[in-house]
């Protein structure tokens, strides 16, 4: 437990100490792909899906750090939403590992 409360302390100190990187990249990984999903000409069934969950995320990272489990919930409904378009992967790729930032999901048993 320690190494994980020294880490969340380095990345506050790496933002000079006002803001935690964590969040920084979340912010920037989610506007890029709102606004690739924004100039892309295409329509596709679940677009009104990936942007309202897109807005979500913005808000949770203007808010300080969001909680795990809504993170997850988020990008789980957004890959499914603009999964299968290829235009999008890079900008789905980096939102994915800013969600991963925050700290791996807890196993099942």
């Amino acid at each position: 437990m320690r190494s994980v409360e020294q880490g969340s302390e380095q990345r506050q100190v790496a933002a000079g100490g006002g803001e935690d990187v964590r969040v920084a990249e979340l912010r920037t990984a989610v506007s890029r792909l709102r606004r690739q999903l924004a100039a892309l000409p295409a329509e596709f069934p679940d677009r009104v899906i990936a942007e309202e969950e897109l807005a979500a995320l913005a808000a949770m990272a203007a808010h300080g750090v969001p909680e795990v489990p809504r993170l997850r919930r988020s990008l789980l409904l957004i890959a499914g939403a603009i999964g299968s378009v290829s235009a999008l992967s890079r900008g789905l790729t980096d939102v994915r590992h800013a969600v991963e930032l925050f700290g791996e999901p807890p196993r099942r048993r």
